[in-house]
């Protein structure tokens, strides 16, 4: 690992995967890279709750059609990112390339489908439409009552916090330093004041602190959405899905161990971070709809994470008066992580954003910070 000396190219503020996904690709352009990351003693970010699905098309909210490129592209790349990242690293982060199933419950659900294959087939991605029996054929725990199935054969799943301890390594490995429990409390230009009073300077600041991003840096709209998620556990081991099972209402992703997760409620509650029993209970009723072999999986932990959102659910990604910004992921921190890093690194590189990542640039906030 190279030696940094003086003050550092470039100040990393989190220590999430978008954070430390651009750090990575930054030093292995030779920048000196310090990575604060405010974990522990505060809580880890959203990816330490995330079941790290990757379904550009599946994800996609109404209203939010100018994700689909930055999605599409960095589903497409997700393998490569993950064998580089393998290799940099020493450390698996857990790609899993089974599919993903997505159920109909009834004629609503069912329409919903045929837009979604619809969308897949302009894509260029496969969709295969499936009856009852064939769905059950392919995953046999699914439910008599499902009416009708989309097998997406290409969006896959990754464990984030696999993904996140290969990210670590990975930068370090590069030559950044990350430092835990620097909390960041302002920031000013170039330099980021911690809570403890310390000032820390660099030549950049890149602030992907989540939804705290909001909090950091005037005149960008972050705020915290709160998901709620079970994580279960087969002691028996894996087997009741392979696939990742989705409805319109929750997702079950398997582990490669025999543990799921079961995901995930959308709350407008501010920086609340409770559990609670309702969603613990619209969680399983859901699922068991269409899995009931869930309801017999062990509970091992009930987690709620904030996931960092815009106002129109893209990602904020460029300068927003002299700080570079990387934040406002929302559901796609996962999936966006290989991409922001090699757009912010060229960014610090002086190259512009593209084209295709021209409706996700920062400055859109501009005339709110003014």
């Amino acid at each position: 690992m190279a030696v940094q000396q003086g003050k550092p190219d470039v100040l990393v503020v989190g220590g999430g995967p978008i954070g430390l996904a651009s750090a990575w690709r930054a030093a292995q352009r030779g920048l000196r890279v310090l990575v604060l990351d405010a974990s522990p003693p505060a809580p880890p970010g959203a990816w330490h709750v995330a079941a790290g699905m990757l379904a550009p098309l599946a994800e996609l909210k109404h209203g939010e059609e100018e994700l689909l490129e930055l999605g599409v592209r960095a589903a497409a790349g997700y393998p490569g990112f993950c064998a580089e990242l393998a290799a940099a690293s020493g450390l698996d982060p857990e790609l899993r390339a089974a599919g993903t199933i997505v159920v109909a419950r009834d004629r609503d659900d069912a329409e919903a489908l045929d837009r979604l294959a619809a969308l897949h087939a302009r894509h260029g991605l496969r969709a295969q439409r499936l009856l009852p029996t064939a769905a059950r054929r392919a995953e046999p725990a699914l439910a008599p009552t499902v009416r009708l199935a989309l097998e997406l054969r290409d969006d896959h799943a990754v464990d984030p916090r696999s993904l996140v301890a290969s990210l670590r390594a990975a930068a370090a490995a590069a030559g950044a330093r990350l430092r835990a429990g620097a909390r960041a409390a302002r920031v000013r230009g170039d330099e980021v004041e911690l809570e403890s009073g310390e000032v820390v300077a660099a030549g950049r600041v890149l602030v992907a602190a989540g939804p705290a991003a909001g909090e950091l840096v005037p005149g960008l709209p972050v705020r915290p959405v709160k998901g709620q998620v079970l994580r279960l556990r087969d002691p028996g081991g894996p087997g009741l899905v392979d696939r990742t099972v989705r409805t319109q209402d929750a997702y079950l992703v398997p582990r490669a161990d025999g543990r799921y997760v079961l995901g995930a409620t959308m709350e407008e509650r501010g920086w609340d971070r409770t559990p609670t029993a309702g969603g613990v209970f619209e969680l399983l009723r859901d699922m068991s709809e269409v899995v009931p072999g869930v309801l017999e999986l062990e509970l091992e932990e009930v987690l709620a994470g904030l996931r960092p959102a815009t106002p129109d659910n893209l990602p904020a990604i460029g300068e927003i008066d002299g700080v570079l910004v990387a934040a406002g992921h929302h559901r796609n921190g996962i999936l966006l992580a290989g991409l922001t890093g090699d757009l912010v690194a060229g960014l610090l590189c002086g190259e512009p954003l593209p084209d295709w990542a021209a409706p996700a640039a920062a400055g859109r906030f501009a005339p709110v910070a003014a």
